[in-house]
């Protein structure tokens, strides 16, 4: 039997709302420089928590302009941040038990302005 695990791909970390747009289905929006740092792709799934409050979400990745530092909440989890909000944005991957104890995580730490 073949095991799997589901391990954290990446971490974006120093990450801080920038804007938020009510009027929208839902996704955060991130620097698309940063995503590419992260090995984030556009519509992959992430995790969201935000630092001040405690709060935890999950939604999908945009990608905002590169080198803009954008940290932007769409739709629903607007409600669960407030601008200027530190977050830790993880990915997360399904690897095989073998995959998984090489893995390395990565974790680019966004440069605040």
């Amino acid at each position: 039997m073949t095991m799997f695990r589901i391990m954290c791909k990446s971490k974006i970390v120093g990450a801080r709302v920038t804007a938020r747009v009510m009027e929208c289905s839902g996704s955060i929006g991130i620097d698309s420089e940063t995503m590419e740092k992260a090995d984030i792709l556009q519509g992959e799934r992430v995790q969201v928590i935000n630092q001040s409050t405690g709060a935890r979400f999950e939604t999908y990745a945009i990608s905002e302009k590169s080198g803009s530092k954008s940290i932007i909440l769409y739709g629903p989890a607007t409600r669960l941040s407030e601008i200027g909000d530190g977050l830790v944005i993880l990915s997360y991957a399904i690897l095989s038990d073998e995959e998984a104890r090489s893995a390395k995580l990565r974790v680019p730490r966004v440069v605040e302005l």
